[in-house]
């Protein structure tokens, strides 16, 4: 089983705990910061699950249907996690908001304090793996999954802290004010996730500075007279580049070859932890201006 597949396993498995606990504890204590830490748990539950789906599909080999594989679905994945994250925080905003317009006294408060401690250092302990993953990996998938870790780690930590001042000040104001400013975080973190899964699903190019160095190797390779009409984007775990390479037109089609194939092992190894697919056409002159005129009529 890959690693990455292995992360979710254990992903899942922490969400399932943590659904029992809190949920047990928010209901006998009514604490909408507990509740709403249980939802988020529970829908994390749900997010890992479909995680592991997605990893399990994706690395499926090309068939008749997909000839370029189900890598997009790594990315889908991700939007669909920022979009859940999104409505679990808006839940945990109008329940907030309820609870300040219809003010109820919290209840078993030792209770919710022991769980979140125990919530918060599991939560901990799964980040710090869930991260050392995906720096190993650089699969986006674990990367969005530890980020949302991540901000269920500062909601715990947030709501053990309102616990205590509840539990010394007995003002019950704090419960809803904090779930709103949970709720606001869970958003604010969701933006990115889903942000950069869409453009990966509209074929968005590489970041800038990968892009240089792939124009770095071309520009240095002494067998092409030039190059151009490169085209980047990745697809999950996976990068695809196509280029023109313009060669003397001397060259044999076997020394072209030749010259093509070290240009794909340079670019692939800009990317050791990614799976590239690497298309070089041979030109034997210069048409990207021919080219560039029948595109304008």
């Amino acid at each position: 089983m890959r690693l990455e597949k292995k992360a979710t396993v254990v992903s899942t498995s922490v969400a399932g705990l943590l659904v029992i606990m809190k949920m047990t504890v928010g209901i006998f204590s009514g604490s909408i910061a507990v509740l709403a830490s249980a939802i988020d748990s529970m829908l994390d539950l749900v997010v890992s699950l479909f995680n592991y789906f997605a990893l399990h599909t994706a690395e499926k080999d090309p068939d008749d249907q997909f000839h370029y594989g189900r890598s997009k679905i790594e990315p889908l994945a991700a939007v669909i996690e920022g979009v859940v994250i999104s409505f679990s925080a808006l839940f945990i905003l109008y329940e907030a908001l309820s609870k300040i317009m219809h003010p109820r006294e919290m209840g078993h408060i030792d209770a919710s304090i022991g769980v979140m401690i125990i919530s918060f250092i599991i939560t901990a302990a799964l980040v710090y793996f869930l991260n050392s993953v995906a720096k190993k990996t650089n699969n986006m998938v674990i990367k969005a999954d530890a980020l949302h870790y991540k901000t269920d780690l500062f909601s715990n930590g947030a709501i053990l802290m309102a616990l205590v001042l509840i539990s010394y000040t007995a003002e019950q104001l704090i419960d809803p004010i904090l779930g709103i400013a949970i709720a606001v975080y869970m958003i604010y973190s969701a933006v990115p996730i889903i942000k950069e899964g869409v453009l990966m699903l509209l074929d968005a190019a590489l970041d800038p500075a990968d892009v240089e160095k792939i124009i770095d190797v071309l520009d240095n390779e002494k067998a092409i007279t030039n190059h151009h009409y490169l085209q980047t984007r990745e697809s999950g775990s996976h990068i695809f580049v196509s280029v023109h390479a313009v060669f003397n037109i001397s060259t044999s089609l076997y020394d072209a070859h030749l010259v093509s194939d070290r240009i794909e092992d340079k670019i692939a190894a800009l990317f050791p932890e990614k799976k590239t697919h690497i298309l070089v056409h041979m030109d034997p002159y210069d048409d990207s201006e021919i080219n560039e005129m029948e595109n304008r009529h």
